[in-house]
């Protein structure tokens, strides 16, 4: 495994890299203390994500569907759904998190953690400029939020 990359309170560990696997998926943990949330829903237009619940609970939402992922449950989420995810209980969240193929890399978390030290508010314009250089799109306006198709 690698180094665990802090981004805000979210921990991001890598098992496997793009780098690693020729570019065909990343795979990494995620570790969400309680009641952390991202900053900003988003779709993926380059590759598709799994998700695995590994300990406590999160919630993930789909377009406007909520499904709670804990311990043995798979979550697919499509390239081009928007989606966005919160822990909201007293426990550590832990996932395992598949986006095929690999796109981002350590390098994506790397960027998205400088924005966030000494600050657990970042920039929303730098964040969506960093997400934008990888194929990520932030949805900003509740209207934005229905399934795209993906590119490529």
């Amino acid at each position: 495994m690698h180094s665990t990359i802090r981004v805000g309170e979210m921990g991001v560990t890598f098992i496997k890299t793009r780098h690693e696997t020729d570019g065909a998926f990343d795979l990494f943990e995620l570790t969400i203390p309680p009641f952390a949330r991202i900053p900003l829903p988003h779709i993926h237009r380059k590759y598709d994500e799994t998700i695995f619940g590994v300990d406590g609970t999160m919630t993930w939402t789909l377009v406007d569907k909520p499904t709670q992922v804990h311990r043995g449950v798979t979550l697919f989420i499509p390239r081009g759904t928007p989606h966005s995810y919160a822990n909201q209980t007293h426990k550590t969240a832990r996932i395992l998190c598949l986006q095929t193929p690999g796109v981002m890399g350590p390098e994506y978390y790397l960027e998205v953690a400088a924005l966030f030290r000494g600050n657990h508010h970042p920039d929303l314009a730098g964040l969506s400029e960093i997400m934008g250089r990888y194929g990520v799109v932030p949805i900003t306006q509740k209207e934005n939020l229905h399934i795209t198709r993906p590119e490529g």
